[in-house]
């Protein structure tokens, strides 16, 4: 899971009991941090303190709600009264546990969020020899793992839902960036481009000229 507190100890005492329990954590102290680990690695829980140097922990919670991942939220702060808890159920947090705390709590809550996780798990998709785990977050091209970047799998998540239909640039961008993408930008080229070689040979992603990118899946039109 990813922990995102600017306080080192508060932070160290948090991965260290953590790690007691058998669950792995990274640290952000900022939310440039954060963000930079969100786009890399593909965590099971995001614990956010509110009150963090950079972009805070409500927009680093925003952030997360956008991507669409699923990510369950719980905000940790000091920030103790009700209208505060309020605010940042309403941003899209799952839970909420105010500093000063019990670690065995911290660890119940997290416990049961992941638990609920799992019982919504959305389905794995199998396509022209790719199975996509979005749960997981992890691809696999005929039984052989591929690692992607995290906006990399945005994009094939998108593809590979489409069953073989085409998806323009303009609605890549709109469901696998943020509503803050440029739509003149060349990122959709240059990602697709970049998945590709990831998925290796024969090329799985096709292009469809001036209209846009699908999945190769060998059928045609009866």
């Amino acid at each position: 899971m990813l922990i995102v507190e600017d306080e080192p100890y508060m932070a160290e005492a948090i991965r260290d009991g953590l790690r007691l329990e058998a669950v792995a954590a990274d640290i952000a102290a900022d939310g440039d941090t954060a963000l930079e680990l969100l786009s890399i690695n593909a965590y099971d829980i995001a614990v956010l303190d509110r009150d963090i140097p950079g972009p805070s922990g409500d927009e680093i919670a925003k952030r997360i709600i956008a991507s669409g991942s699923g990510m369950p939220i719980l905000m940790l702060t000091a920030a103790d009264r009700l209208d505060d808890k309020e605010t940042g159920f309403e941003l899209g947090a799952d839970d909420y546990l105010t500093k000063p705390f019990e670690l065995r709590e911290l660890v119940l809550r997290l416990r049961a969020l992941d638990r609920r996780r799992a019982h919504n798990r959305p389905p794995v998709r199998e396509i022209a020899g790719l199975r996509l785990d979005p749960f997981r977050r992890e691809v696999y091209r005929d039984g052989r793992y591929v690692g992607l970047t995290r906006k990399q799998f945005a994009v094939l998540e998108v593809l590979v839902a489409a069953e073989g239909g085409v998806i323009s640039a303009e609605e890549l961008l709109e469901r696998a960036w943020d509503e803050n993408a440029d739509p003149f930008t060349n990122a959709v080229r240059i990602t697709v481009s970049a998945l590709r070689k990831r998925l290796g040979e024969p090329w799985l992603i096709a292009t469809v000229p001036g209209v846009g990118y699908r999945i190769e899946t060998g059928e045609t039109d009866g």
